[in-house]
């Protein structure tokens, strides 16, 4: 950056961009320039001010996060607080031979207050404070920096992983997981700049004690060896300096070291310090009625200070009527109803109801997580997974049914999918979910289970143990977010069984708006409603997301001249799809690792293939397993080697084999030959065939 662009950054700043150069500078000039009594003293009220001002913005913060700048402001003020020392020492050592002002009227004042005209007991007073400050505060600080530096590293791969849960679940959208990605990795750096900063003020308390010695050891030698004073005057000058030089750099000190050990050993939250300590301490009057009994039991005691410890006592009493108050039952009159016998009439079509396409069935003990007047939040979590669900396949999926349901077990939950169950769970609505997503570090007393929605080792914990949890790297979500988690992987398993013809036609009213003719020679001109309803259907069998419809539409307007067979169509489609099939499956890498079939295997299959009457493979079993078994391996193979699995086959088996690998091996997905983009390379990084074919 040259010297142009670096005057038009500050231009473009303004003045907030000067505070940091103008306070290096200070600083310099400090160290170099000898300062005046005056200057010593506006620069020493300054430092106690600024640091009075972080400690106050440290105890109403609410999160650590929110003074991000807190590491940087306590190295800076460390300097300053140097940076005086250096000063003032200078002052010191050449003008106290003058007398007690003549380092300024702060030091002055700070001396004679603490010495009180005895020289031993302000050394003792001085130390003391050093002391606290080093041994207490700035250690204390310094190691629960260090471990909530490890601890919030450990636990980063856990929070991102709930964080991608939350997305793909609904619960957030895209703006929303990135902001919560970068909160974490803020989170990682604070608290390691507060490891860093640490070191800085335990140096700096180090530095007060030797800086202390030198100045009366200094002092006196100078004092009495250059200026000819006697000792006790020499002590009188240099020793009031001195202690009360070394206070004014303590007090902010020890502030600074206050605010670092209150923004560490702090948990987020909406409340500031006081406001945690009011509703935290005091929310148990039990525990105050208690104190009052211990205190007014010591404060009758013969000898003890008795009206001390009975006025405490009285003024913790009235904790007692509070929790008697907080502990009546407030009763609600019963008013009773008259019951009405409800009128029996003729049945009709309308009691005959419909099957619910998507359905939810809890039990009585997750009735509050979907009512809304108790606070549940899963039917807004289940709207989040619709919407994310309808972007992301290309149809609006139906409204779920939920519904309570005695006969399920208390903690059970089921969904349905026309009428027909699919997936059944049991979960516990006041604990939390920690999920083992294959590398933890240690262990975690709950009740051990499965998740419900891939199958993965999981853990029912208490909600207090959810940061030890993702410390130890589990994925920790609620009970709201596995059932709304599990929901969505069901209906995209079954978006096939959710398309149908009115959903059909609302795709093509959608697309007429803007291609009115596409659709008009579309349906029913060349193809009816229902063979376009099974080609999408189809495709969303294999996951294809029908979002691009209008690409789909011509492609089958462009086809159906040729053929009306729905699998022949749907062929074509994928091939019009393809690159965002392979764009799906592998993102914008150029090259697109793949396995292929031997060509005698492949050969084998197509000849089958055209034998059958029917389209199916009828070649014998043992066969049969071997592929089968050959597709598991390759998929777990290029799935170490951190690649999507992908089988790359002739067009003619390529729906069979599509159908066979549904079952034999769910991770591996199968594109022909002619769905390969131009655009893309294929590496070959395995051969199916020669164990298949048994040669």
């Amino acid at each position: 950056m040259d010297a142009t662009a670096i005057l038009d950054n500050v231009r473009q700043t303004g003045a907030r961009g000067l505070g940091a150069p103008i306070m290096l500078l200070m600083l310099l000039t400090m160290i170099v320039i000898p300062l005046p009594p005056i200057a010593l003293d506006i620069f020493f009220t300054f430092n106690i001010t600024l640091s009075l001002v972080v400690m106050l913005v440290v105890v109403y913060t609410r999160r650590p996060l929110e003074f991000s700048v807190f590491p940087s402001m306590l190295l800076i003020a460390t300097l300053l607080r140097l940076a005086l020392n250096v000063a003032s020492t200078r002052v010191v050592l050449l003008e106290g031979h003058t007398g007690g002002d003549a380092a300024g009227k702060v030091i002055e004042a700070f001396g004679a207050f603490v010495i009180g005209g005895n020289y031993a007991v302000g050394l003792v007073v001085f130390l003391i404070l050093v002391i606290i400050n080093f041994v207490v505060v700035t250690k204390g600080a310094g190691r629960v920096s260090e471990v909530s530096a490890r601890f919030t590293l450990d636990a980063m791969p856990g929070k991102q992983m709930a964080i991608d849960a939350d997305l793909n679940s609904g619960l957030i959208d895209q703006d929303e997981a990135r902001a919560r990605r970068e909160d974490i990795a803020r989170e990682a750096d604070f608290y390691g700049a507060m490891d860093g900063a640490s070191k800085f003020v335990r140096g700096d308390a180090i530095a007060g004690i030797l800086i202390l010695f030198i100045n009366i050891i200094g002092g006196l030698s100078i004092g009495m060896a250059q200026h000819g004073l006697d000792f006790s005057t020499a002590s009188q000058n240099y020793v009031l300096l001195t202690i009360g030089d070394g206070l004014v750099a303590q007090i902010p000190s020890l502030l600074l070291s206050t605010s670092a050990a209150i923004i560490v050993t702090r948990v987020a939250s909406s409340q500031d310090v006081g406001g945690q300590i009011v509703s935290q301490l005091f929310s148990s009057p039990k525990a105050l009625s208690v104190a009052a009994a211990v205190l007014f039991l010591m404060g009758i005691i013969p000898g003890m200070p008795n009206f001390a410890f009975l006025t405490l006592s009285a003024a913790a009493a009235g904790a007692w009527m509070i929790w008697q108050r907080q502990m009546k039952p407030v009763e609600e009159p019963v008013i009773e109803e008259p019951v009405e016998q409800p009128e029996q009439r003729e049945l009709s079509w309308e009691d005959v109801q419909p099957v619910d396409l998507i359905g939810l069935e809890v039990g009585y003990r997750l009735i509050p997580l979907v009512d809304r007047n108790q606070g549940g939040q899963l039917m807004n979590r289940i709207k989040g997974v619709r919407r994310k669900l309808s972007q992301e396949i290309g149809f609006l999926i139906p409204s779920v049914h939920i519904r309570d349901n005695l006969d399920l077990n208390p903690n059970s939950y089921r969904i349905s999918i026309n009428g027909v169950s699919v997936a059944l769970a049991d979960i516990f609505p006041d604990r939390e979910l920690a999920i083992n997503p294959g590398q933890v570090f240690g262990e975690l007393q709950g009740t051990v289970t499965k998740d419900p929605t891939f199958g993965l080792d999981a853990i029912w914990i208490d909600p207090d143990q959810k940061d030890h949890a993702q410390t130890l790297g589990y994925t920790v979500v609620d009970a709201s977010t596995v059932v709304a988690t599990h929901l969505s992987e069901i209906l995209q398993s079954h978006a096939n069984e959710l398309m149908g013809h009115e959903e059909t036609q609302q795709l093509l009213d959608m697309l007429g708006r803007t291609a009115p003719k596409l659709v008009e020679d579309l349906v029913p001109k060349a193809l009816s409603l229902s063979v376009v309803t099974k080609i999408l259907q189809n495709l969303l069998t294999e996951h294809v997301p029908i979002r691009d419809f209008r690409t789909i539409a011509e492609t089958l307007a462009e086809q159906s001249q040729r053929t009306q067979d729905p699998a022949a169509l749907t062929a074509s489609v994928r091939v019009a799809l393809s690159r965002g099939i392979v764009q799906q499956l592998i993102g914008s890498s150029e090259e697109i690792p793949v396995a292929v079939l031997d060509p005698s295997l492949e050969q084998l299959l197509q000849r089958t293939l055209q034998a059958s009457e029917e389209g199916q493979a009828g070649f014998e079993p043992g066969l049969a397993e071997r592929l089968q078994n050959a597709l598991s391996e390759t998929t777990a193979a290029m799935e170490t080697h951190g690649q999507e699995g992908v089988l790359l086959v002739a067009a003619p088996i390529r729906p069979w084999m599509a159908r066979f690998a549904k079952h034999a091996a769910p991770g591996m997905h199968i594109l022909s030959y002619n769905e390969i983009p131009d655009n893309r390379q294929i590496k070959v990084v395995t051969t199916i065939g020669n164990t298949a074919n048994g040669d």
